[in-house]
Order: structure tokens, then C-alpha cells, then sequence
């Protein structure tokens, strides 16, 4: 299964960076493996063109910064392209949006899954906060224990 890990968030506003710091730790993990069916992106925010790179996988899994009160540390939920929303926030367009415009120019859906990671500081300082690279660390003790069991 060819899976995409995108993260996505702006590193220099703190814990907004989270996308972005987690794809680093995927990246040494990857080389460290040697895996070659996982890829990684990662970006300031989401963009229509990006039903374009995630058209290509089986998989993608979007980590980003999350404020919701239903995140402790971390939380994997699927996602459906009939959630598909317009919204006018920090992030341009929602993964929703972007898997549902994926389905319907490329004909593909691929199996697509959020990563929040809870993030609790968005200053301007291009660090993590102690308790968001702590809540970082735990999604991704997660995510690789599940991307090992779920080929």
C-alpha cells in the first residue's frame, strides 16, 4: 500500500508548526527503515492542487495542529470525501474538501485519515511547546506502530 503523510501548519508560529516537525521525525524514520511505500509532503496549508499529489497513493494521512476539546494528546480519525466543507480559516481548504475533489476529478478516493495533534501555543517563535512536542512524540510512537499493522 503506497501511503503520503502530509503535515501541514506554519513552523513559525510555535505549536502550529506541528505538521511540519512531524514530518521530520517521519522522514528519519523512513530512512532509517529503508521504507519505500510511504512518501511524505508537507506544506504551510492545504491547497486544491493537492488532489493532485494525493490521486497517486492508497493512503494519506494529514497531520496538523489541533485545538478541539475531543483531543488529549493526539487523535486518528478517517476521513469521508462526503464531509467535504468550503471554510474560510488558517488552513485554506479542509483534507475533506481535498479528498472529495480528488474523487471527483481523478476518480480515486484514497483511504484518508486526520492526525490531530494537540497543540496549545501559536506565538511567533519557531519552537514547539514542551507539552505539544510531548503529545508529538506519542502520535508518532502511534502512527508507526499502526502504519507497521495495517499494510
Amino acid at each position: 500500500m503506497q501511503t503520503l503523510i502530509y503535515g501541514y501548519g506554519n513552523p513559525g508560529r510555535m505549536d502550529d508548526g506541528l505538521g511540519a516537525r512531524f514530518i521530520e521525525l517521519i522522514d528519519e524514520w523512513i530512512a532509517k527503515e529503508g521504507i519505500d511505500n510511504i512518501k511524505t509532503d508537507c506544506n504551510y496549508q492545504l491547497n486544491i492542487e493537492d488532489a493532485a499529489i494525493v490521486a497517486d497513493y492508497d493512503r494519506v494521512i494529514f497531520v496538523d495542529a489541533s485545538v478541539a476539546k475531543n483531543v488529549v494528546d493526539y487523535k486518528l480519525e478517517s476521513i469521508a470525501p462526503n464531509d467535504a466543507t468550503i471554510e474560510f480559516t488558517m488552513h485554506a481548504v479542509s483534507t475533506a474538501f481535498v479528498i472529495d475533489l480528488c474523487r471527483k476529478i481523478y476518480n480515486k478516493v484514497p483511504e484518508a485519515f486526520n492526525l490531530h495533534i494537540k497543540a496549545y501555543d501559536f506565538d511567533f517563535i519557531e519552537a514547539l511547546s514542551p507539552d505539544a512536542k510531548n503529545n508529538m512524540n506519542k502520535a508518532f510512537r502511534f502512527l508507526k506502530s499502526y502504519l507497521k499493522t495495517s499494510v
